[in-house]
């Protein structure tokens, strides 16, 4: 998981100050210290460490801190804004024409996860914005670099221009313009050559095909676990070509997080995007907000809302709720769901945005993401009819059995199933029933959430590795 050693670290000293009542300038000092510790660990450039300490100290030491109420509290704050304004304070999104082609030059290190970046972002914005997009494979000197995002572009069923590696990538770059236009794409993503270091014969190439393309982003992809080192790559890179914003990749990885934390405060160029994981869907706009906010153990609902969103249809939302709030919700209804929850990701990157989550990190490390591939596997061995009425199923063993036995699952497993359809039916009873004090009440603890994360959860242990059935 992105940042988990860093994340840890700055938790355990906010932890510390969160439940006094009173501190004064050595409690500052000392979680200080920890902070300091854990974004060196982290490969963050030593002037940005410098600084962010600054920074938080003299808000940190002020009157009305250290006397008001909850000073830990307002100290986590205060980290929180300071974390915020070094990973860019506010979020940049793409410069898109609402008419006419936008054209969108992605350069880099090689083996940083251009080519695979920009395939994920015409899927993005083709989804976000109803663009129609199209790939030029610009690179000549990869081997099988044409090849890779032309089967990334059937994949997406996005279109490729391609010719060869026989031809100069300038040539390729005015031909695709050219083919673009005429097709009435209005959103063209250059693939261009990678490089292994900053090579100026290269270097040249770009500045080329940025003459002839005009971009409207020129955007620099980073590998996230490069750490300080993207800054002088990225100062490079923005030196000849003027960089608009940068990609943030391999963020699902074991990251220590130093190159987002150093590279907009010391290049001044924003982070636009940031890619989470190896699935094409699995790309986001970099909110700094959010991600601090992830970073501090306070989870990311906003993000988690518009993953709901992208991924699930109104409609048929709606119509689930009205299900289950007449009670009429069969296995059928938990089927759809199931389906829908599969589109948004793995449960652990769901349960990640959640606030309190990111610390539970045994448990997270735990979570079966195919636990729903054997839900739907007893659900599929059902009839119809079992299926529209769980009642059935309730009152006789033998079908229970047979249902085990189908799916090549357990019968305790098939109760499993049969408790979680009861207990949805139950939580939504209640929600039936709420009134609005109950849900300003409920809104409430969500929000005292948000920065009362640093508390560990107690957990039961199990008793044993790999006993029981769906392991959430």
């Amino acid at each position: 998981m992105a940042f988990d050693s860093l994340s840890s670290r700055l938790q355990m000293g906010l932890r510390r100050l969160t439940g006094k009542g009173k501190l004064d300038e050595k409690d500052i000092d000392d979680m200080l210290r920890e902070v300091r510790l854990s974004l060196l660990e982290a490969d963050v450039n030593y002037k940005v460490v410098k600084k962010f300490l600054a920074d938080i100290k003299e808000k940190a030491l002020g009157e009305e801190i250290l006397k008001g109420l909850n000073p830990g509290q307002q100290v986590v704050k205060v980290v929180r804004e300071e974390l915020k304004k070094t990973l860019g304070d506010e979020a940049v999104d793409l410069n898109i024409k609402e008419h006419g082609t936008t054209i969108v030059m992605a350069v880099g290190l090689q083996g940083a996860g251009k080519t695979t970046a920009v395939g994920k972002m015409a899927l993005f914005y083709r989804k976000k914005l109803k663009k129609k997009p199209m790939l030029i494979a610009a690179d000549i000197y990869r081997p099988a670099a044409v090849d890779q995002l032309v089967t990334l572009g059937k994949s997406i069923n996005v279109p490729v221009f391609e010719m060869g590696t026989k031809v100069s990538a300038e040539k390729i770059v005015t031909e695709g313009l050219k083919k673009a236009r005429e097709e009435g794409c209005d959103l063209v993503f250059i693939d261009t050559a990678g490089r292994l270091q900053i090579n100026e014969e290269l270097m040249q190439e770009l500045k080329n095909v940025k003459e002839i393309a005009n971009p409207d982003e020129i955007l620099l992809t980073v590998d996230a676990m490069a750490g300080q080192d993207a800054v002088n790559v990225a100062l490079s890179f923005h030196k000849d070509l003027d960089i608009t914003g940068i990609i943030l990749t391999k963020l699902d990885g074991d990251t220590r997080g130093g190159a987002a934390l150093s590279i907009k405060e010391m290049t001044g160029i924003p982070i636009k995007i940031m890619s989470t994981g190896e699935k094409l869907d699995a790309m986001e706009i970099f909110y700094p907000d959010r991600l601090a906010d992830r970073i501090l153990g306070m989870g990311d609902v906003l993000t988690l809302i518009d993953t709901v969103q992208e991924n699930i249809n109104e409609e048929e939302m709606k119509q689930m709720a009205e299900e289950m709030m007449k009670n009429n919700f069969n296995y059928n209804d938990l089927l759809k769901q199931f389906k829908m929850i599969k589109r948004m990701g793995s449960i652990s990157k769901l349960l990640g945005f959640l606030p309190g989550m990111g610390q539970m990190k045994q448990a997270m490390s735990q979570v079966d993401d195919k636990a729903f591939d054997k839900i739907e596997a007893i659900i599929y061995s059902m009839t119809e009819k079992e299926r529209c009425h769980p009642e059935l199923i309730d009152k006789d063993f033998k079908r229970r059995d047979r249902i085990a036995k189908g799916s090549g699952r357990s019968i305790q497993e098939v109760n499993r199933l049969r408790t979680m359809l009861e207990q949805m039916k139950k939580t939504m009873k209640q929600m039936k029933n709420m009134d609005e004090d109950d849900a300003k009440r409920m809104s409430q603890q969500m929000k005292n959430g948000n920065y009362s994360g640093f508390a560990q959860p107690k957990m039961k242990k199990g008793k044993g590795k790999g006993k029981g059935g769906f392991h959430y």
